[in-house]
């Protein structure tokens, strides 16, 4: 029993040994995403302490990466949400790839169109709901991002070959381009990329009802949620090339980095005229994200997959088998003041400065903690 995606693809991912042989689960894929989630969980915050009381170089540099960028240009933490996409459609080539073998066509899309769906109603739902009345929902979000995301390259993986598929890749982020570079804003003009006079920004204003994350407009908004698309279905081509028997497993390693490192780079250069930018989602993102997501991909199918070192990987596999459990967990418990219970009062103060560090290094062990049980228990919770 397997979680893939209930936060990635909502189904178990099986493939091929690294040899082409077998069919036994795909670790790194586990494993990746596991990593991905893990500073959401908690290391990022333990970063975020260590900085507050020390002025090492090292862990100042790290700390800058794990902030968001305002606007443009991107930091690691601006990679974590795509990467989850990215590892989504590499996950559903194989879910689906079997689907459609044992039950058909015509079901696996129906699996995908269930499946992407639930996704997005439990993200309305942990974004409190109607909880504060009907003006205050959020109809799109991060799980309702990969829902949508999944759903759409699902569907197009069902039903197009390779050439299909890439033509569809294509047409989104050229597509994107085109509408965000050349529809005029009303007031504004067309080709700006500036926050609340883009085009995306202005769809969310006059199209996205009820609440939006960023005033009037959302980062997982309308329009963006088209190039989102676009990422998923790299990761498609990064599962299609996994799954492919006849190419031995250290070429699709040098594929994976090769082609990662030539779409970061033509993503920056793309970002000369349409700038890199989360929050819209640009193209020019997409290729820069789906790029670094194909070469951590790459590593972690050779340490793991090749070299078999898995040991390591462990606690990300605990994470990566129940990723929507361990989210939604973090809406229901609250691990820090759980950790105060143990580390608090005098202990808290006895530490000094380096209290904070204690509690969010401990929080983070409780979540670990949930993890191995649920792991240990066979409990995945599947859509």
């Amino acid at each position: 029993m397997n979680l893939l995606c209930s936060w990635a693809t909502m189904s178990e991912a099986k493939t091929a040994t690294p040899s082409g042989a077998g069919g036994g689960r795909l670790l790194a894929l586990d494993a990746l995403r596991g990593f991905d989630m893990f500073w959401i969980v908690g290391a990022e915050k333990i970063v975020d302490a260590l900085h507050k009381v020390s002025d090492n170089g090292l862990v100042g540099g790290i700390a800058t990466q794990l902030t968001h960028k305002k606007w443009e240009g991107v930091a690691f933490y601006d990679l974590i949400f795509p990467l989850f996409v990215f590892i989504a459609g590499a996950s559903l080539v194989f879910s689906l790839g079997k689907a459609i073998e044992q039950d058909g066509r015509a079901s696996a899309c129906l699996r995908v169109v269930r499946r992407g769906l639930l996704l997005w109603v439990i993200g309305i739902i942990y974004y409190g709901g109607m909880s504060k009345g009907f003006e205050n929902i959020r109809l799109l979000g991060v799980l309702q991002r990969i829902g949508l995301a999944y759903l759409f390259a699902g569907l197009i993986f069902c039903n197009f070959r390779l050439r299909g598929i890439i033509a569809c890749l294509a047409g989104l982020l050229i597509g994107y381009w085109l509408v965000m570079s050349f529809v005029p804003v009303p007031g504004v003009g067309a080709g700006h990329f500036e926050e609340g006079a883009n085009l995306a920004n202005y769809v969310d204003k006059q199209y996205l009802p009820f609440r939006k994350w960023d005033g009037d407009h959302d980062p997982e908004g309308l329009l963006s949620t088209l190039p989102a698309i676009a990422t998923c279905l790299l990761g498609v081509l990064a599962g299609l090339l996994l799954k492919n028997g006849s190419i031995p497993p250290h070429k699709k390693v040098v594929i994976l980095l090769a082609g990662g490192a030539a779409s970061v780079a033509l993503g920056f250069l793309w970002g000369f005229q349409f700038p890199v930018i989360k929050k819209i989602w640009t193209s020019s993102y997409v290729l820069v994200a789906g790029g670094y997501a194909a070469i951590f991909l790459a590593v972690f199918y050779q340490v793991i997959e090749i070299w078999r070192l898995q040991k390591w990987a462990q606690p990300f596999v605990w994470i990566g088998m129940n990723p929507l459990t361990i989210y939604l967990a973090f809406s229901i418990i609250d691990f820090e003041n759980l950790a105060t219970r143990f580390v608090g009062g005098e202990i808290y103060k006895g530490l000094g400065a380096y209290g904070d560090v204690t509690v969010t290094i401990l929080a983070l062990l409780f979540a670990l903690a949930l993890a191995r049980f649920l792991y240990q228990r066979r409990i995945f919770l599947r859509l």
